[in-house]
């Protein structure tokens, strides 16, 4: 069975940033100018089967992409999220965590960030 975010590790010219056991992206699909995916080589499904190993350099990658993305895009702020599990919105069984730039007015009010994520809880 193929997988899209395995197939993409042949694609150096789709990657922005790697290091020993990650690649960043440009998402195909993105929120916000500047949206990118930081995703493990190595096919895994969950954050929670990460190695220690993964998980750091999952971190330093992060941080480097979003300097990269800080000096190309000059975002205002960001949301980092993972969505962990079906019931969570995963549509690609390969873990990857979104980096996505948010600017001043992106939308009307912000208050509440991943709150509002499930429709009408967060009031």
């Amino acid at each position: 069975m193929s997988c899209l975010f395995c197939e993409i590790q042949g694609k150096k010219n789709k990657i922005i940033a790697e290091n020993e056991t990650f690649v960043a992206i440009f998402d195909d699909m993105p929120v916000n100018a500047g949206h990118c995916l930081i995703i493990p080589k190595r096919h895994v499904i969950s954050f929670f089967d990460l190695t220690a190993k993964e998980v750091k350099d999952c971190y330093e990658l992060t941080k480097r992409v979003k300097e990269y993305v800080d000096k190309k895009f000059s975002p205002d702020a960001y949301n980092i999220g993972i969505n962990e599990g079906r019931v969570a919105g995963r549509t690609i069984d390969h873990l990857h965590i979104h980096l996505i730039p948010r600017y001043v007015g992106d939308v009307e009010n912000p208050t509440g960030g991943v709150r509002n994520v499930i429709p009408g809880k967060a009031d």
